[in-house]
This record gives structure tokens, C-alpha cells and sequence, in this order.
């Protein structure tokens, strides 16, 4: 994909994401997104190409840093609690609650009792948010290890990025089998058909970047029933963005999570130049 091609297809994208929001605030309706991910999978680039142009009263991203004593001494959700959205609001949680399932787990910053409670706490919790009007949505983003191994080094060499540098990133790659298995045991665990993981395999840096293969493509793989809480999520091209979100207006009923995915997903692909990815065997190889 060359570069002008890249900006216009990411052009129709922001735009159904300003729609998107306009309908939100109109219909005082909230959306919650959750993007999880390998370090250095693209998790910022993509929040930033969602958010470029939307209203900042209205859209939010929450990336906790460490908690705090008061924080481990409390209901793990409970923290997470105060930065949920009020009506007509986006809130996008770069890294979330299921820190718990993966940093937390392969790092060893929880305990085997508090690991085994967040997957039988973490359903009935999202559950009670989806309860009360709030549409969620999770993602998660995956990448090669050659992949995450040039780019966490351009993170340490570049004066831009050098910040994002992190004793855990130092190890990233000494654990990827052990992120691998917390990873397949999550998105089997905590997906379900009314709360599933959206799985992208981020490929090359967007055209715009340096490196990387714009053109590279997603990987399609079969569908174990392991996988049952992932759902497929294809790219979208210009053409077909513009029809599926061409009724996209203010005078639509309440939002479904089917129309804030296709807009989402669609961006998530587009970030890295990423196709679909529909199940967790298409992680384990790697």
C-alpha cells in the first residue's frame, strides 16, 4: 500500500470515528475499548490514529501506571472503576485490567490465588458494566518476535521513544514463550459471544513509517474450539468502509458493539497495515 493510498483509507476511517462519537453524544451512549497487546504491538500508534480527531472532552485513554499500596490493598477491579465513561463518553484503556492475566502473571507482581480470582472475577465484572449501558469492546494485538525484537530497539535508540523503554520491555523477549501461554489462556478464559476478543496480527509499520512491509498481509487460520471467544474481525478496504457505515448517522437507534467494531477493527488494521487474525493457534506458533 503506498503512502497517499495508507492516508486515504485512514481518512475514511476517522471520519466514520467522528461519526461514530457524534452518535454517541447525541444518544448519551458510552463505549469502553480495550487494547491489549505484546510490548511495542502498536498499541499507542493505533490509539493515536483513533483519537487524532476526535472531541477531547469526550474521549479519554487510561493507561495506569504501577498501583499503588492502597491500590494492592484493595478489590483489584477497583481502581480501573473511576476512569469508566459517562453517557456520550469514548474511554480507551491502553493496557487494562487484564494486566492481571499477562504482565502481572509472567513478571510474578501477583500471586497464584490472585491470579486464579481475576479469571473468575473478570467476566461477572465486565458483565456488570455492560449491564449499565456501557458497550466494551477488547482487542488484542499481537506481533512476530523478530518483529518486536527490531522495534523494541528502535525504542532505545530512538531520542522520540526512548521513554517507553521499561525494565519489563529488557526481558520482553527472554519471556515470549511464557507470554505466549498467558496470552492463550486469557483470550480462551475471558472471551465469550457477549463479550469476545478481537485478536490483529500487527505486521509491518504503517506506510507512513520507517521499515517494515506496508503490504504485508493478516494470517486467516482455522478455529479450534479453544478459540470460541475470538472473534474474526477482516480488513476493510476504502469501498467497503464506505458502505458498511454509509447509514451511519444521528438519527440511528441505540449504538450496537457490531457498528463501533467495524470502525474500530478497521483502524486497528489500518495502523499497521495488518489483516485478520480469528484465533488463538494462529498465536501459539509464535
Amino acid at each position: 500500500m503506498k503512502r497517499a493510498e495508507y492516508r486515504r483509507h485512514k481518512r475514511v476511517l476517522q471520519i466514520q470515528l467522528v461519526a461514530l462519537q457524534r452518535h454517541l453524544i447525541a444518544h448519551e451512549q458510552r463505549l469502553v475499548v480495550i487494547l491489549e497487546g505484546r510490548d511495542a504491538a502498536g498499541k499507542d500508534g493505533t490509539i493515536k490514529r483513533i483519537t487524532q480527531h476526535m472531541s477531547p472532552r469526550e474521549t479519554r485513554v487510561v493507561a495506569l501506571g504501577r498501583p499503588s499500596d492502597r491500590d494492592r490493598a484493595s478489590w483489584y477491579f477497583q481502581r480501573y472503576v473511576p476512569h469508566l465513561p459517562a453517557d456520550g463518553e469514548i474511554v480507551l484503556f491502553n493496557r487494562s485490567w487484564y494486566n492481571r492475566a499477562g504482565v502481572e502473571r509472567v513478571m510474578g507482581f501477583c500471586s497464584e490465588p490472585e491470579y486464579e480470582a481475576f479469571f473468575r472475577d473478570v467476566l461477572a465484572f465486565e458483565r456488570l458494566i455492560a449491564a449499565s449501558g456501557t458497550t466494551v469492546l477488547k482487542f488484542y494485538l499481537d506481533i512476530s518476535r523478530d518483529e518486536q525484537a527490531r522495534r523494541l530497539a528502535d525504542r532505545r535508540t530512538s531520542p522520540l521513544t526512548a521513554w517507553k523503554s521499561s525494565p519489563i520491555d529488557a526481558v520482553a523477549l527472554d519471556k515470549w514463550e511464557a507470554y505466549s501461554k498467558a496470552r492463550n489462556r486469557m483470550l480462551a478464559e475471558t472471551g465469550s459471544d457477549d463479550l469476545p476478543w478481537r485478536g490483529r496480527r500487527q505486521a509491518a509499520h504503517p506506510p507512513h513509517s520507517h521499515g517494515g512491509n506496508p503490504r504485508s498481509r493478516g494470517v486467516r487460520v482455522d478455529r479450534p474450539a479453544c478459540a470460541r471467544g475470538v472473534r474474526r474481525t477482516g480488513s476493510l478496504r476504502s469501498g467497503r468502509a464506505r458502505g458498511a457505515w454509509a447509514s451511519l448517522r444521528l438519527d440511528l437507534p441505540p449504538l450496537s458493539s457490531g457498528r463501533a467494531v467495524r470502525v474500530i477493527a478497521a483502524m486497528t488494521a489500518r495502523d499497521r497495515g495488518a489483516g485478520c487474525v480469528a484465533s488463538i493457534s494462529a498465536f501459539r506458533s509464535s
